[in-house]
């Protein structure tokens, strides 16, 4: 079984602690490699590193930082097929949803970021003859969730980089693996000792570690709100720069006259892939209620051809949830929501396998005020909510602390344009439109602060500086 190291100051590095933590493959249970349990003194080294390499870093042009961070994209190339496997062994999503969703977002986003780059200005003269400055802000702490382990850490130090700023990555506990293999990556490409670095433990531990650290001046943070909300506390001590990207609980507005079978598909696919373990999953379907007993019909219809297997099987659609722990979560959240009243449409239960399985289970007939409704499960289940007319659907979307995504499906562009323009969330798909990987991604309300991708990702990881002449 393979022992991994830490790694910070260009080099990989034995941690401090001497002690590993175990990595479990989710759909056998077995355990796949050891990572090191990082202490708060290899979190200094790596800050360090990242302190002592900021200032030379920070003064190369952007031209050159485009060019590193382009090497990086083609190593992620090069081993995009380890990187799927890896994904698969480790989170447990399909192999297809891995190949075809998991990796190549990350080299599309990477490359729509990397062809508007020239644009950015990084010095520009005011009419008065002022000139602004645009630079690093110093160190970045990328602290990166579980569920998408290679793309939620491209889209901190994608920009980070770009922008100056060197970094230091605290990936998941329970999806390390990834990253050391974006780490060997960064290695081989021979990027400048201590630009990037990365430390493996603990979330709870390093992850607060790290937002408290004083020599630490942004803080990137991908994950659930609760932990959003004390990491926003804790870098209030030193009023240090936040990038978060927090919870969800989307809506799909289907409007009457739209395409049904396009709605239903939609936010299905959103809680079957990554077994609805992502942020911006469509988990709440608003429906007209004189069509509920329609829709009802079309979505057992279309679940009878969901697989649930080995997520090694390419014919697989779903696979196992990240652990034991998401798993009962889940579970508890599906027995709220019968205790609640919700009528259970699909699924409802454990599967009886190996590993951490749940039915994709769909609820119908439910209100917004249930808990399913209003909290984020992080699993694979779509919750139907009828609604009497169209005022009504935008009440019910916008009824949430949380505003990451959307979507609305309508009988034509114009009439789903003017609903979707009234949802507080961050971002809205329209009758099933393409989401761009140019524009900016990130929250209303308690969905986050801050955006993602783009040069809009890039602007969040600069410092503005007014030089008047």
């Amino acid at each position: 079984m393979k022992e991994y190291q830490i790694y910070y100051d260009g080099k990989w590095q034995d941690s401090d602690s001497g002690e590993y933590s175990e990595v479990e493959n989710p759909a056998t249970e077995e355990i796949i490699a050891k990572v090191p349990k990082g202490s708060h003194e290899d979190v200094d080294k790596a800050v360090a590193a990242a302190k002592k390499a900021f200032p030379a870093w920070n003064k190369t042009s952007p031209k050159e930082r485009a060019e590193y961070v382009r090497k990086i994209k083609d190593g992620i190339e090069a081993k995009k097929q380890e990187l799927a496997d890896t994904m698969v062994a480790e989170l447990g999503n399909s192999q297809t949803f891995s190949e075809e969703g998991q990796v190549p977002l990350s080299l599309k986003e990477m490359e729509a970021t990397l062809d508007d780059f020239d644009k950015l200005k990084f010095e520009e003269e005011m009419d008065d003859g002022t000139i602004l400055q645009k630079e690093g802000f110093g160190v970045v702490a990328c602290i990166t969730p579980w569920n998408y382990p290679l793309n939620q850490i491209q889209r901190k130090i994608t920009p980070a980089l770009l922008a100056g700023n060197t970094v230091v990555v605290k990936p998941a506990s329970l999806t390390p693996l990834t990253a050391m293999i974006l780490t060997e990556i960064i290695d081989e490409i021979g990027l400048p000792d201590g630009v990037f670095n990365m430390v493996t433990g603990s979330g709870g531990d390093l992850g607060d570690y790290l937002t408290k650290h004083e020599d630490v001046s942004v803080v990137s943070f991908t994950g659930s709100t609760p932990v959003g909300q004390k990491m926003y506390e804790n870098a209030g001590s030193n009023i240090k720069k936040l990038v978060l990207e927090l919870g969800g609980k989307s809506p799909l507005v289907y409007l009457k006259g739209g395409d049904l079978d396009q709605a239903i598909d939609q936010a299905a696919k959103t809680v079957i892939n990554n077994q609805g373990q992502s942020c911006s999953a469509l988990t709440r379907l608003l429906v007209p209620k004189d069509q509920l007993d329609e829709v009802n019909e079309r979505i057992k219809e279309y679940y009878k051809d969901v697989k649930i297997g080995d997520p090694t099987d390419y014919d697989t659609d779903i696979g196992p949830l990240v652990d034991k722990n998401q798993m009962e979560t889940v579970l508890d959240y599906i027995e709220k929501g019968k205790e609640e009243g919700a009528e259970v449409l699909v699924g409802g239960g454990k599967v009886d396998r190996k590993g951490y399985y749940v039915e994709p289970t769909v609820f119908t007939n439910a209100k917004n005020d249930m808990t399913i409704a209003q909290e984020e499960i992080f699993g694979p289940v779509l919750t139907v909510i009828p609604y009497e007319d169209e005022d009504d659907a935008i009440e019910i979307a916008n009824d949430t602390v949380y505003g990451l995504s959307g979507a609305v499906t309508g009988p034509d562009f114009d009439t789903a344009l003017k609903v979707a323009k009234q949802l507080r969330t961050g971002n809205v798909f329209v009758n099933g439109g393409d989401r761009s990987p140019k524009a900016p991604f990130g929250g209303y309300k308690q969905s986050g602060l801050g955006r993602e991708n783009g040069l809009y990702g890039v602007e969040d990881y600069l410092e503005v500086k007014a030089l008047f002449t």
